[in-house]
């Protein structure tokens, strides 16, 4: 005789006996299934999370003068983590990607950096799900070239769908430095 309750494997009971018929019920797959999509969204007019030692999260409003905020930030951030040489490149593509955002979609951005040994990865997330397209410019045009520079200027890049649009980012690599060596 099988039973099933809410949440409960089906359990089979022959006798005094009993056996779970094949593992996990399905109240439980579900779960784990949908725990990533049903976890609280941190909302992008926040910062991602707490601050660290290598990671740093700024919401930005939805204004032309967020990009020079955005521009100051990431200098300012990289001049602390003692990567400055990767300032000018970096200044100039979370640009790109803050102006995109700010063209192209509606609501709140989000620009998130992390560093990681000698990679500096930066990501504008925005609430619009479509991802940008490969286009061809004009010589004479005004815009259509971001891809272009992240070709150009980033290790890589990418754009991710998310639960609350996308995340726009791309990787940077330190120039190696010399380790110090004291002599005596």
């Amino acid at each position: 005789m099988a039973t099933r309750a809410i949440g409960h494997p089906i359990v089979l009971r022959r006798g005094k006996r009993s056996s779970r018929a094949g593992g996990p019920s399905w109240f439980a797959r579900q779960r784990a299934l949908w725990s990533p999509v049903l976890t609280p969204l941190r909302p992008l007019d926040a910062p991602r999370g707490r601050a660290t030692d290598r990671d740093a999260s700024w919401p930005l409003r939805r204004e032309p003068t967020s990009v020079r905020r955005a521009r100051r930030l990431v200098t300012a951030q990289l001049d602390d983590w003692a990567v400055s040489d990767l300032a000018d490149t970096a200044e100039l593509l979370v640009s790109e990607l803050v102006t995109n955002a700010l063209r192209h979609t509606r609501g709140p951005l989000r620009l998130n950096l992390r560093l990681r040994d000698s990679r500096l990865l930066c990501e504008v997330e925005d609430t619009e799900s479509v991802c940008p397209a490969r286009s061809a410019a004009e010589p004479y045009a005004e815009g259509g070239r971001g891809i272009e520079l992240l070709d150009l200027l980033a290790a890589a890049w990418g754009s991710v769908r998310t639960a609350t649009g996308k995340t726009m980012w791309f990787e940077l690599q330190a120039e190696d430095r010399p380790r110090e060596t004291r002599t005596p």
